[in-house]
């Protein structure tokens, strides 16, 4: 059984140097609603699915906290039995983290959210408003406006005129699409973090452009009375620029200015080895890079969400952290950011291709999470009708509430055993994915439940098949909704209040932060400025 940790050893185990896990396996809404700064997110829904990603090093220490009910307890439980040798639970959860005196952070990625507002603080990023913006473009002056958002996002909603550009290729591209050094380059995301830092890169790098970031991204712009558009398609090129040999040498000289080493795979291959240290190995190019060239071994990381998002995919601080790209121009510069963010980067010399050249360790052996068996909807259908099955909805709860089997329940993993503590004969599970379902079946298992099933097909098939489908918009309960992140869930639906609380928080998140949690960051002071390298 785990040890517990109480609040004050905890705070005082973040901040000793050595390497520590911090998991929420509460659920998305849970963890947005408040967490401790260092918190990663692993909801205990999916918690055997993606800790081994998380935190692949089983001999680390690793703290489980949560939001009451037990659910610490349980995810320990299922940690020790993947076979991580130090798990501790914090005792009290969330709520004695606050009452110990110390903060509950709301949100997503706030490390990274509050990186992006320290960068502006320290190093006086250059902004301009929405309304300058719109008074530039009526003026025909000549600029540029670079959306450093995924490609995905830039689709769903862009300022008119924008152009693609994720802040992870600005160092390889920015030169295509501002060619002419008296073109203003302004940088947007949906708020402000991607915008400072992708115009911050690009001054950090020396282009001779004028750069701004604008001031409160696509929200800004439609706080100010502007218009969006949908479906925007326009993205910069995907072939290798002729002067890529400068555009490297360029963004070295940064990066060594910030304390990256460019390691080989030989020296990779000694720190995967290293049972006392825990290594990542991200490969950072775009997605369409990593489609038609896949690098075996390296976990895929857009570099510009590697950056914004740092949590999803690091949850062990004070890891050793290996980025690779096909040229050498876009590594050096996320391994930059990250050293920055608090960690220990380095960009991988030779790029993705010196891949082939690691030695990588024996594949741990993780349990393969059991998937039920299939059911049809008929057969569903039958059961229901002789009365001797449950149906069991696991899908998010915004999917259940626009349209569901009639006669499923709707739950989430952590209430499994409250919603059927009285449990027997056979369950049907409704998932999106099998291996959220296999794990649910477990608990339910333990919950009393004979057998276990999984219904195939989709709602067109389920409704073909005569069983019947119906929408509750009200069902579950708001208060029930654990998977459903609320924080300023309308900033991008035209809900004007979200988006002033959304931008209203990110200005506030230094603050908050006390001088522990300050000491994370190793922030250089201005362009181009030696910065003393992080651990190792």
């Amino acid at each position: 059984m785990a040890d517990t940790v109480d609040a004050a050893s905890l705070k005082g185990w973040l901040a000793d140097g050595g390497e520590i896990a911090l998991v929420d396996v509460g659920e998305a809404g849970q963890f947005a609603a408040g967490h401790p700064f260092l918190a990663a997110s692993l909801p205990y829904s999916r918690f055997e699915l993606d800790i081994a990603a998380l935190v692949p090093r089983r001999g680390v220490r690793l703290v489980v906290c949560d939001h009451g009910a037990g659910v610490a307890e349980r995810a320990a439980g299922r940690a020790e039995a993947l076979g991580y040798r130090r798990v501790f639970v914090l005792g009290g959860g969330v709520a004695a983290w606050a009452r110990a005196g110390y903060t509950l952070y709301e949100g997503v990625n706030v490390p990274s959210k509050t990186f992006g507002e320290l960068v502006e603080h320290e190093r006086a990023t250059p902004h301009v408003t929405a309304d300058e913006l719109a008074a530039m473009r009526a003026a025909g002056e000549d600029f540029v406006l670079v959306d450093g958002r995924t490609f995905a996002e830039f689709q769903r909603f862009a300022i008119p005129g924008g152009i693609s550009c994720p802040n992870g290729e600005l160092a390889l591209r920015i030169d295509d699409l501002a060619p002419d050094p008296r073109t203003r380059i302004v940088v947007n995301c949906a708020g402000r973090t991607r915008s400072i830092i992708g115009a911050q890169t690009l001054i950090d790098l020396g282009v001779p452009n004028p750069v701004v970031a604008l001031e409160n991204g696509t929200q800004g712009w439609v706080l100010a009375g502007h218009r969006l558009e949908t479906g925007a398609s326009r993205r910069h090129g995907r072939a290798m620029p002729a002067d890529v040999a400068r555009r490297r040498e360029r963004a070295g000289r940064h990066a060594r200015a910030r304390g990256v080493g460019f390691v080989g795979a030989g020296e990779v291959s000694a720190w995967l080895g290293d049972e006392g240290r825990t290594t990542y190995v991200f490969d950072v190019r775009s997605g369409e890079e990593r489609a038609d060239a896949p690098a075996a071994g390296l976990v895929h990381a857009p570099g510009g969400q590697l950056v914004q998002a740092s949590d999803q995919w690091v949850g062990v601080r004070n890891a050793r952290i290996v980025v690779a790209d096909e040229e050498l121009v876009r590594a050096p510069m996320v391994a930059a950011w990250l050293r920055e963010l608090g960690f220990e980067a380095h960009a991988l010399a030779g790029g993705v291709a010196a891949a082939a050249d690691i030695v990588w360790p024996d594949a741990a052996v993780w349990p393969a999470v059991a998937e039920p068996a299939p059911i049809s909807a008929g057969e569903l259908k039958d059961a229901l009708g002789r009365g001797d099955v449950r149906a069991i909805d696991l899908r998010s709860s915004a999917a259940y509430r626009a349209g569901h089997v009639a006669a499923a329940r709707w739950s989430i993993r952590p209430n499994l055993l409250r919603d059927f503590a009285d449990a027997g004969g056979m369950g049907v599970l409704i998932a999106d994915l099998a291996g959220i379902a296999g794990l649910a079946a477990g608990d339910l298992a333990e919950a009393g439940f004979a057998e276990c099933r999984l219904l195939a097909g989709t709602p067109v098939d389920w409704a073909a098949a005569g069983l019947a489908i119906e929408a509750t918009p009200k069902a579950p309960a708001d208060a029930e909704c654990l998977d459903f992140v609320s924080f300023t869930h309308g900033r991008h639906h035209g809900d004007a209040a979200a988006s002033r609380r959304y931008l209203e928080w990110e200005l506030g998140l230094i603050g908050q932060l006390d001088a522990a949690e300050r000491a994370v960051f190793r922030i250089a002071p201005g362009r181009g400025a030696a910065f003393p390298p992080a651990r190792g």
